[in-house]
Order: structure tokens, then C-alpha cells, then sequence
């Protein structure tokens, strides 16, 4: 595929919400079926001063490294901090974000599906949007972003997530959650509901398969 015709997909929720498991599973098929995929990880590769970034949160706020699990607790202290000149900073690393995330999508072509785990929906929903110019910025900053060919939001109860990845406190989770279901309605967003694995993974699957369809037929009108 070339860059115009190639598919960009991006999984975003709260954490615990099983991105990885549903992007392991969506690339296996598509990659079964003879497809090139390519996947990133928005805070691996497109993040700008990652490394700074995460080493000045924990040494400000004695946070831990890590993923949370059953029974392993890790206690994370970054994007549930809230404090103005966080706020700020926020703004304006976001911004360098997208920027980065616009030089990530130029250089790399060579696939035909291109997977995104977290995108920059995900640092705009940590902004939480529940007053007036947080919701303005996020606005603002969606105009800038690419918008993927298809974007999924893993929707998951706090309570159920906090199990899986217990890595920030439920209450926390809660607002995180409701930021993302407010940017999924401004930026059209597919949410995905709460199930198990299996039907959650058909819903993305049947999503996928149907927008290749349209695609395909838009493409063939074309050129008939």
C-alpha cells in the first residue's frame, strides 16, 4: 500500500483496559492474512524527552517504575498529578507530541496497517476536560492531530482495570475515564464496551473489516 492508501489504527483507554491483549490479537490476524503491519507505542516512539519526562516525575513526587499487576501493586505518580504548572507543561510538551507524531507518520510507510498502542488522545484525556480551557485546548490541539482511518477506545469499568493494572487509584481512573468518553464524542472515536475479550475482539475485528469494504468499493467507483 502506499501512504495514501495504507490503514492507521489507534487503541486508547484507560490503563488495565486490555489494549495490548486486543492489538496483539488484531495484528496477529492481519498479519496471518499476508498484511504488513507496523506498530508503535505512542510513549516509546513518537514522546518527545521521554526519559526526562518520566525521571522528573518520580523524583518530584516519589512515584515508582513500573506496570502494576494482581497482587504486585505499583504506585504511579505522573499523569494523576494534578498541580498548575503541570497543567501547563502539559500543554505545551503535548503540542511538541504532535508534532513528533506528524514526523513518525512521514518517515514510516513501508506498512500496510499501521497500529498504534496509545495515541494523542490518550495524553489529551489525561487534561481530564472538566473545565472550560481544558476542553478548549483539547479542541484546539485536535485540529493538529492525524486523524487515524479508524480510532477504538477500550472502554472498561475503573473498578475491573484497578485489578488488572493497579497502578493508579480508582477515583483517579474514574475522571480518566470520563475525559476519554468526552474526546471520543468530540473526535469521533469508535468506543468499544465493556465484555470479554473474545466479543470485544470481534467488535474490532467487524469495525476493521468493514471499513477495508468501504474503502475497497469507494476505491473501485473510483476507477470505474
Amino acid at each position: 500500500m502506499s501512504q495514501q492508501s495504507r490503514l492507521l489504527i489507534s487503541f486508547s483507554g484507560i490503563d488495565g483496559a486490555g489494549k495490548s491483549t486486543q492489538i496483539n490479537a488484531l495484528t496477529a490476524l492481519l498479519s496471518a492474512s499476508g498484511y504488513r503491519v507496523q506498530r508503535f507505542a505512542f510513549w516509546d516512539d513518537v514522546c518527545v524527552l521521554r526519559r526526562s519526562r518520566e525521571e522528573t516525575m518520580i523524583r518530584a513526587f516519589n512515584g515508582e517504575r513500573g506496570i502494576g499487576a494482581p497482587g504486585k501493586p505499583v504506585r504511579r505518580k505522573d499523569k494523576n498529578i494534578r498541580r498548575w504548572y503541570l497543567s501547563l507543561g502539559r500543554c505545551m510538551i503535548y503540542l511538541l507530541d504532535v508534532f513528533s507524531l506528524h514526523w513518525v507518520l512521514v518517515k514510516r510507510t513501508a506498512a500496510d496497517f499501521i497500529i498504534f498502542d496509545r495515541y494523542a488522545y490518550d495524553e489529551l484525556a489525561t487534561m481530564l476536560l472538566e473545565g472550560p480551557w481544558q476542553r478548549a485546548y483539547a479542541r484546539s490541539v485536535l485540529r493538529l492531530v492525524p486523524k487515524p482511518d479508524l480510532a477504538f477506545l477500550l472502554d472498561a469499568e475503573p473498578e475491573i482495570a484497578h485489578l488488572r493494572k493497579p497502578e493508579y487509584p480508582v477515583p483517579f481512573l474514574r475522571r480518566y475515564r470520563d475525559a476519554y468518553l468526552k474526546l471520543a464524542a468530540e473526535a469521533g472515536i469508535n468506543v468499544i464496551a465493556p465484555a470479554n475479550t473474545e466479543l470485544v475482539q470481534e467488535a474490532i475485528v467487524r469495525k476493521v473489516a468493514e471499513h477495508c469494504s468501504s474503502k475497497a468499493a469507494r476505491t473501485a467507483q473510483f476507477a470505474a
